[in-house]
């Protein structure tokens, strides 16, 4: 079946369908366009249900559900952005052999990143920047949903992380407020 799915997403990449799916952790859709594939990730361009460009997400190939190619409404679809001058996402330079080189690459490219654990805990995800790779393990430095920067980091598993999202709407109006770290500043 992941081959089925790999080779479908990697025929929209090429193509430059909008697909939709379903997550094994969310219970609605995620929608957008396949900018990118790896062994084990691929590179998603997210569209909103306001049709607008939503940022960028690294997603398991294992963790895809119920896969549209195209997406049945695309055409509505594409007509909404081009009325509302969406163009079609960038392709930013990710890293998708290992978690570690997707975390890097977003981290070296977006002012913050969030990862997902929904194996550990679903609904949730940790927003901030990454301060270091040891072994199995990833040191996050986060920022609050108040913008506020956490004074101490956190530490990780690499291989509980699901997700990696990066210059989406909410990150970015998270690095406005808070900007960047500053000890003195930290809670």
């Amino acid at each position: 079946m992941k081959t089925d799915i790999v080779s479908l997403l990697r025929d929209a990449m090429h193509k430059k369908l909008q697909v939709d799916f379903r997550r094994s952790f969310d219970s609605g859709k995620t929608h957008g366009y396949i900018l990118d594939m790896g062994s084990k990730f691929f590179l998603m361009a997210l569209i909103d249900e306001g049709f607008r460009n939503n940022g960028y997400a690294c997603i398991r190939f294992t963790d895809v559900r119920a896969l549209r190619i195209p997406n049945p409404y695309w055409q509505f679809h594409q007509a909404a952005r081009r009325k509302l001058g969406e163009k079609f996402p960038r392709k930013p330079t990710i890293k998708l052999s290992s978690v570690p080189d997707i975390l890097l690459s977003a981290n070296r490219l977006f002012p913050l990143v969030a990862i997902h654990r929904e194996n550990k805990v679903p609904d949730a995800c940790w927003i901030g920047r990454v301060i270091g790779i040891d072994g199995s393990d990833v040191a996050f430095q986060e920022i609050s949903p108040a913008a506020i920067w956490y004074k101490d980091p956190s530490t990780y598993r690499l291989n509980q992380i699901t997700q990696i999202e990066f210059g989406g709407p909410y990150e970015t109006a998270l690095h406005l407020v808070g900007g960047k770290y500053n000890h003195s500043k930290a809670r």
